[in-house]
């Protein structure tokens, strides 16, 4: 098949399109055989195999281990306005058969590549949209983009906090304002479940809020109804706190490096009916706390572990493995019997076969007896599509221990 445009070419090292032919939206540089015509960085290729036969088209960045980022595998498909605009409403209208206005005020409308919109992420604060361009190629598109979202979704304001460290692989600084609108109010309260939270749009981590763990907050909080005390780890600004106490547990230990996170969560438990006798925060290293904890003999009647990205690049499999398996060996010793362990990873790279193999090591190094009773993933507002497995990046299990 031919291309019907004029887009410069990239013809694959032989054997390097099967990959494309499956519907993967990435071409590493070392797929890359020879390029024909010219073209900047960040604008669009067609790719083609080794032979000649038309693949897919997408953007290009020679900075970049990711080539190409494949936008469609339709010859007569043009990457114009258009195109745009109908990923945008595509995506709009996949979040609105989620009904998630039911659930709440806050959730993600394009998801990168899962939504045929790679480096693009819009999450929805409310009345508000926070943008985060990723890519060189939609850093291009970026005035176009936020001028369709302004049709479309009508927000009171759009933010850019594109100041993430992905960025810089593609070749780009760090980017975070005002793209179209007001501003938003330095703190916003969101609903969820029925629960309200104080979010930082422009300063918290990624774009404030992690909206990921929505579905895993309440199924969590099934397992901790009625319990006694609760340790959430890596606690950020308390969102699991708040869902625990809310199930009936007594008091919660917040764990964070960050005292400006931990006293936020002081405030979204607060903002939620919770005294100062429900709960603690503690800042310090995860890892030591729950060690001190352990020398101590203190116990819980359920361990929450929810810690940052510990795999940025395969690079760092091997350690990241080796302490998501520290910090689950030094919960597991804290869970009195009968209790539960709430334990996520969200670094794509390890697997969910991979993480329940780290869990079932710590069990026995730990000498405890644990039960899987469910297994987690991100919420459906950040989809995994079928084709692109790195999509599936948010993993977790609830455990019964003995």
């Amino acid at each position: 098949m031919k291309s019907r445009t004029d887009e410069p070419r990239l013809y694959l090292k032989p054997g390097h399109d099967r990959p494309v032919r499956r519907h993967h939206p990435w071409v590493f540089s070392g797929a890359m055989g020879r390029m024909e015509g010219s073209v900047e960085d960040g604008g669009l290729v067609e790719v083609f195999t080794f032979e000649g036969e038309w693949l897919a088209r997408g953007y290009l960045n020679r900075r970049s281990q990711i080539l190409v980022r494949l936008l469609t595998w339709d010859p007569v498909e043009a990457v114009d306005e258009a195109f745009w605009r109908h990923r945008l409403e595509r995506a709009r209208h996949a979040r609105h058969a989620l009904r998630l206005e039911e659930q709440t005020t806050a959730y993600r409308l394009v998801f990168a590549e899962s939504d045929g919109l790679p480096g693009l992420i819009v999450d929805r604060y409310n009345d508000f949209l926070v943008l985060q361009s990723l890519t060189l190629g939609i850093e291009r598109w970026k005035p176009l983009l936020v001028s369709l979202l302004q049709e479309l979704l009508q927000p009171r304001g759009i933010y850019e906090r594109s100041d993430v460290d992905v960025r810089e692989k593609e070749g780009l600084s760090p980017q975070w304002g005002i793209l179209a609108g007001e501003a938003p109010p330095p703190r916003l309260i969101i609903l969820e479940n029925g629960h309200r939270f104080y979010v930082d749009l422009l300063r918290g981590h990624k774009t404030g809020f992690y909206l990921d763990q929505r579905e895993n907050r309440l199924r969590a909080a099934r397992y901790l109804i009625g319990a006694g005390e609760v340790l959430n780890a890596f606690s950020y600004t308390g969102a699991f706190a708040v869902y625990a106490l809310a199930a009936g547990a007594r008091y919660v230990v917040n764990v964070d490096t960050s005292a400006e996170a931990l006293a936020l969560a002081a405030e979204n438990l607060r903002l939620n009916g919770f005294g100062e006798d429900r709960f603690e925060n503690i800042e310090g290293d995860a890892f030591e706390v729950l060690r001190r904890f352990h020398r101590e003999g203190r116990r819980f009647d359920a361990v929450i572990l929810d810690p940052p990205k510990f795999a940025s690049s395969q690079a760092h499999l091997n350690r990241a493995a080796r302490g998501y398996k520290d910090i689950n060996l030094q919960a597991l010793r804290l869970i009195r019997p009968g209790g539960a362990l709430i334990t996520f990873s969200c670094s794509s790279l390890v697997s969910p076969e991979l993480f329940q193999k780290i869990v079932f090591a710590a069990a026995e190094d730990a000498g405890r007896e644990v039960q899987i009773l469910e297994k987690l993933s991100q919420s459906p507002d950040h989809p995994i599509r079928v084709t692109f497995p790195e999509s599936e990046y948010l993993k977790g299990l609830i455990c019964r221990v003995w």
